[in-house]
């Protein structure tokens, strides 16, 4: 079949190829890309995008169970969406901060009643990063305190501050030891450093690590404590039962400011709205972003509790953005809230990871040697690969990546699957709304693509 014919056959056809090419050319050119060497990488052109699919630079038609940066919440170009931005671009473009505007007060609106108990107040920011950098700050002048305590396989965003309370080895280039951050180990149990066996002894042990950590750094120096409430980036390692329950008391204990942060795992990627309400807890401030507009266009922000409210009732908070509560954005995540809303986005999530990806997923990781652990909940699921299942030896390096590696991910998508993939893991993350047979599908690629694995696996 000749390029013209396969474009066509795609839905993209051969001028949209070359148009993609002169952007490949002028992006080479011009663009400086993040967290690359540029001269090592080659990118991947995104031609078109509709639904759960996204089509390459050469026409081909890719199933994406990356959600792109976990946060196409809806899938790519929802309709009514699409229809609320054009609206609102026709009615009010942007407006500055300190003026009232529909969209930002209907938005505060539904999201104060989607958070746990009394997180009604929100602060809008313009993603997760500066979301973290606020809700710091909040927590710093509330309590007088300066320090931060941060766990270690943890992404917390890439600015000064949030990128030194991220764990992940992407902090450490940038870490001077004088952003006032503390890291210590959060629970997880495939890779312990607790030397735990169960769940519970996991818990149990990690806890005991926090609060020696809150004792010796000084309990009345720290300011804030943020935990993402399902791990993302790092690995989506849920909490083992128990857990967050103890950080909420020993937090309270301490008097120190609790922060979810919800920027990946909120919006019902993890079959809640909020991942931290698959637990009994309500943190003194969440950060959000991501899944709150789709990612269609750029909104995070603070959700904040009454107490730290009262804080600034008569004392001004010293901070601000220019474009806090763009009316765009803002437009962006009611219509994305209500989407999700009337189509039980977030139901289906929670079906599918109950009835699809848990159970696909254990039985493709019976069936591949590769495979040391599979872990998640909802549209949102880590495959753990391994060359030695009983030394629990990675596929690449934590902090990096391996030849073995980038031939599962080529694998996955010359299979016609987009993956997620970070140091030794496959993420399947796909858009919340991914019809049945396309999530089976996707299982059915990525089957395939890990006998590529298999042959580097030893035990």
């Amino acid at each position: 079949m000749t390029t013209e014919a396969t474009t066509a056959a795609s839905g993209v056809g051969a001028e949209a190829v070359e148009a993609g090419r002169r952007a490949y050319e002028l992006d080479r050119k011009h663009v400086f890309h993040s967290w690359s060497a540029q001269d090592k990488i080659k990118p991947m052109t995104i031609l078109k995008a509709e639904g759960s699919w996204v089509w390459d630079g050469e026409g081909r038609k890719l199933l994406d169970f990356s959600s792109q940066m976990v946060n196409t919440n809806i899938g790519h170009q929802h309709p009514k969406v699409v229809a609320a931005i054009q609206q609102q671009a026709a009615k009010l473009c942007t407006i500055a901060p300190q003026h009232v505007n529909e969209a930002r007060s209907e938005a505060a609106r539904l999201i104060a009643g989607l958070t746990p108990g009394d997180l009604d107040h929100i602060f809008f920011t313009n993603a997760g990063a500066d979301a973290v950098e606020h809700a710091i700050r909040m927590a710093r002048l509330h309590t007088g305190r300066y320090k931060v305590l941060s766990a270690y396989r943890s992404y917390h965003g890439g600015t000064q501050l949030a990128v030194n309370v991220t764990g992940d080895p992407r902090r450490i280039p940038n870490d001077y030891g004088d952003a006032g951050t503390v890291h210590f180990h959060a629970p997880f149990l495939y890779r312990s450093q607790f030397h735990a066996s169960t769940p519970e002894e996991e818990s149990q042990r990690a806890l005991e690590h926090l609060e020696t950590t809150i004792q010796l750094e000084g309990a009345a120096n720290i300011a804030a404590l943020i935990l993402e409430s399902i791990p993302g980036t790092a690995g989506i390692m849920v909490p083992p039962p128990g857990y967050l329950e103890g950080v909420r008391e020993l937090t309270r204990r301490y008097g120190i400011v609790f922060i979810a942060d919800e920027v990946m795992a909120g919006f019902g990627r993890s079959g809640r709205w909020f991942a931290i309400n698959h637990w009994d807890v309500v943190p003194d401030l969440l950060t959000f972003a991501k899944g709150v507009t789709s990612g269609y266009v750029p909104l995070g922000g603070v959700a904040i509790s009454d107490a730290i409210f009262d804080t600034f009732r008569e004392r001004a908070y010293p901070g601000g953005l220019t474009y806090s509560g763009h009316p765009l954005a803002c437009a962006t995540a009611v219509a994305a809230i209500n989407a999700m809303r009337d189509e039980k986005m977030v139901e289906h999530a929670a079906w599918l990871g109950e009835e699809v990806f848990g159970p696909g997923l254990r039985e493709i990781a019976g069936r591949h040697p590769s495979v040391g652990e599979v872990r998640g909940t909802g549209c949102f699921w880590a495959v753990e690969l391994v060359k030695n299942r009983r030394t629990r030896e990675p596929l690449a390096a934590y902090g990096g990546s391996s030849p073995e590696m980038d031939e599962v991910i080529a694998a996955c998508k010359s299979g016609g699957l987009l993956p997620f993939a970070n140091f030794n893991r496959i993420h399947v993350a796909p858009p919340l709304n991914i019809s049945v047979e396309d999530a089976r599908a996707g299982l059915e690629i990525l089957d395939r693509a890990l006998a590529v694995a298999d042959r580097h696996a030893q035990g």
